[in-house]
């Protein structure tokens, strides 16, 4: 593993909502960050960590003492929070157009800015990245800077946690030329940033509807999967994907039922052989989030379980089962990921890991 000489001053946008405290304790002890500023909206700025989130911590693990006594600040104030700190976690909770304000405010103080949200994912110049996949997306990052007039300050940002289920396993295909694909997602709870005990009508319960999940779904892959192309990400043109999404009683895991055609004729040991094999740059470059298998290939029939699964590499891999031959489909399975750890702020420090790694990020 690479060491740095000093770890790099790491702020956390949007601190005090579950993404935000998922941040903050994956990054409680990291190797390479350490945490120097937390920051949230107006109304919880002043107060300290602690008195601001109060009952509201929502993750399984308690609120890390590091951060209690810290004093939250206002990440409106850009100018104030950029100057200390050599890049920030977003995680904001905000319309779009207000995320990409602040966003490349940020950016502009020369300030990287890794980013769980989904504002920026279809801007053409913003790279939008899981690091086994398309690492190759970082190259856009210095078409953008010079979009944003700066040297340094660029805007990144992980997809969709929904697609972490079964984007990878269509990746380690993709030289069969998958030409179709349907995935059916059952989504937890903690992907709306709510628990059982503020979210009580989920108990027992399943909602067939979550805004916006299926044209996500559908469409960010294909990004994923695209090209550079004058100065801008071009998605790919296949496969068509179509998608259902479903959230159900589970605290943190999504669960896709997909199915997929291809254009050749491929065996289930070659299959199954690409997914334990398939790794990328957090692998090869060991980075200190990285899972050490991406994807693990199970073969009991009920297999993969949130109960059982949804914690492989500490919640940074990807579990897949059942492959089986289909009707309509040429091959369908049960893909399973951590929608909070890989699906939003573990995958979102891997990019960040990933940027210094490359050299995008510095120590200002």
């Amino acid at each position: 593993m690479m060491k740095l000489d000093k770890k790099l001053k790491v702020g956390v946008l949007g601190a005090t909502g579950m993404v935000g405290q998922r941040f903050l304790v994956l990054l409680e002890n990291h190797p390479w960050f350490d945490v120097v500023v937390v920051a949230a909206s107006a109304r919880s700025a002043g107060q300290t960590y602690e008195e601001a989130v109060g009952a509201r911590w929502k993750l399984e693990v308690p609120m890390p003492e590091k951060y209690k006594d810290m004093v939250v600040q206002d990440m409106h104030n850009i100018e104030n929070v950029a100057g200390q700190v050599d890049f920030v976690f977003c995680a904001v909770d905000m319309g779009k157009e207000e995320i990409r304000a602040i966003e490349d405010g940020y950016a502009k103080t020369e300030t990287p800015v890794v980013s769980n949200n989904s504002a920026h994912r279809w801007t053409p110049d913003v790279p939008m990245v899981v690091p086994e996949i398309n690492p190759e997306h970082f190259d856009i990052i210095p078409f953008q800077k010079k979009r944003l007039g700066t040297k340094r300050g660029f805007v990144a940002v992980k997809p969709n946690c929904s697609i972490q289920s079964y984007a990878p396993a269509i990746s380690a295909w993709l030289k069969y030329e998958p030409t179709q694909v349907l995935a059916c997602t059952y989504q937890a709870i903690s992907g709306a940033g709510k628990t059982f005990a503020n979210w009580p009508e989920m108990v027992e319960n399943v909602i067939p509807y979550i805004g916006g999940e299926e044209a996500k779904s559908e469409q960010e892959p294909l990004r994923i999967w695209g090209r550079i192309e004058d100065g801008k990400i071009v998605k790919a043109k296949a496969p068509i994907i179509t998608s259902q999404c479903i959230r159900v009683p589970v605290v943190n895991g999504h669960t896709a039922a997909t199915f997929v055609s291809f254009k050749q004729k491929v065996e289930k040991a070659q299959l199954i052989e690409d997914l334990v094999n398939f790794k990328g740059l957090p692998q090869k470059m060991d980075l200190p989030s990285a899972p050490k298998q991406f994807i693990q290939y199970l073969e009991d029939d009920d297999r993969p379980q949130v109960k059982l699964d949804v914690n492989y590499e500490g919640g940074m891999g990807v579990s897949i089962g059942r492959l089986r031959e289909d009707l309509l489909f040429d091959w369908k399975f049960v893909g399973l990921s951590h929608n909070t750890l890989r699906g939003a702020a573990g995958g979102a420090m891997l990019c960040a890991e990933s940027l210094v790694a490359l050299g995008y990020i510095e120590a200002k």
